[in-house]
């Protein structure tokens, strides 16, 4: 088994402050989302608003990665790069990835938002959107002391078959521990079986963050940027990702916004 971080009372009152600071710019960029605007303006409005905070942006320079935010449009699973070249359209999907570094810890969150409102976009986009934030939460009901890893998996992989949608889950992209370090065990798979990987203890904090394909689970990772990754069939993708902890009683959700998911 791998050896998870415990993070102390101490720990966890600094890292709900990372964690905050990630919603409050998560519940802003939704006021700005709307068609016309490039992500590369996400991008500069996350930026601002991250060190206003008195936090920095965990993703710039990330292994190399050139910017403070990832925005994935449509077809795009993850990772995707802001650029002045993409231009946001009404009835666009979007998902914003935000990690802010504050007190000595990450928080990490992401959301997806309707581009032009949800009524502008397809029957399609808003289902795979709604189906998969119920992912994420099918997943967190399973975060509680002595249960596996594997039941978060278990549980996602069990609620999207039972729609019978013929939705793909992405494996190659995982949740993670997170803590004083972006990344750290241990590893959140969104398939799985129930009773399987290690077992959860009070203090351990990780992200849970579904990625939904409307088809294919396959995935093609950019040539041009090696960071971008897309559906493989050009289906549209959707993810939403919070930052738990693992309490005495269950979960808590270090990353919880002021405003509805929809």
């Amino acid at each position: 088994m791998t050896r998870i971080p415990i993070k102390s009372a101490r720990d966890i009152e600094l890292m709900r402050e990372a964690c905050q600071a990630t919603a409050q710019i998560l519940d802003a960029v939704g006021d700005i989302i709307k068609p016309g605007i490039t992500t590369e303006d996400i991008n500069t409005f996350v930026h601002r608003m991250t060190i206003e905070l008195g936090a920095s942006p965990s993703t710039l320079n990330y292994k190399g990665y050139p910017k403070s935010v990832c925005t994935s449009v449509n077809d795009v699973i993850c990772h995707g790069v802001p650029s002045q070249f993409v231009t946001l359209q009404a009835g666009d999907i979007i998902n914003v990835d935000c990690t802010s570094y504050k007190n000595g810890f990450h928080g990490d969150s992401s959301r997806m938002y309707f581009v032009g409102g949800a009524k502008a976009c397809s029957a399609e986009a808003r289902k795979l959107v709604e189906i998969t934030y119920e992912a994420m939460q099918a997943g967190i009901r399973e975060v509680a002391p002595g249960k596996h890893i594997g039941d978060i998996g278990a549980a996602i992989q069990e609620f999207i078959k039972s729609t019978k949608l013929g939705y793909g889950i992405v494996r190659e992209y995982t949740g993670h521990g997170v803590g004083r370090e972006f990344h750290e065990p241990p590893q959140v798979v969104h398939v799985g079986r129930r009773g399987q990987g290690d077992v959860m203890k009070p203090g351990m904090t990780f992200t849970i963050e579904p990625m939904i394909n409307a088809g294919s689970p396959k995935t093609v990772l950019s040539k041009l940027d090696g960071w971008t990754v897309r559906t493989a069939d050009g289906s549209l993708s959707a993810q939403w990702e919070h930052t738990v902890l693992v309490t005495p009683d269950g979960v808590e959700l270090l990353t919880e916004g002021r405003k509805a998911p929809f």
